[in-house]
């Protein structure tokens, strides 16, 4: 299974967030850190705000927050939403599959797609950014030599 570029993107914000000491990182500067477009990173953090898991205050003083709700997150949970609820594969699309009527495969690979997020349900944000995870999170957000601006 391969995750899309949003459901990745979101956990690595969720992950920077968590390793945040006292600072409220911009958007912006989380994109730099991550290394992805501002505008990818923007839309992400729109949805995380809409789950509750973070909170973005734009203007002076503002930035990103994980919240409690977003700590505590399940990475099933958070995987569920921005994958969405498609099927594993297209059996219907505009070149419907023969065998869709009598097909074993389809409900084989559903199930197999609620065991990965099932597997990921039970993991917490804090569990995946104890060490090592944590100090190279925030080994990448200060940089090689101190806190980056801006």
């Amino acid at each position: 299974m391969r995750l899309l570029r949003s459901t990745d993107l979101a956990l690595r914000i969720l992950m920077r967030l968590a390793v945040a000491t006292d600072e409220k990182p911009a958007t912006r500067k989380v994109a730099g850190d991550m290394d992805v477009p501002y505008t990818h990173a923007a839309k992400v953090v729109a949805e995380l705000q809409h789950m509750g898991l973070v909170d973005a205050r734009r203007g002076r003083g503002g930035g990103l927050a994980l919240t409690e709700r977003g700590r505590a997150a399940s990475v099933g949970a958070v995987v569920r939403f921005f994958e969405g609820h498609d099927e594993v594969v297209e059996c219907e699309g505009a070149t419907p599959c023969p065998l869709r009527s009598d097909c074993r495969l389809r409900g084989a690979l559903r199930r197999a797609q609620e065991a990965f997020y099932a597997s990921l349900d039970p993991i917490t944000l804090d569990q995946l950014v104890t060490d090592p995870t944590g100090p190279v999170l925030l080994g990448i957000s200060l940089g090689p030599s101190g806190p980056r601006l801006s």
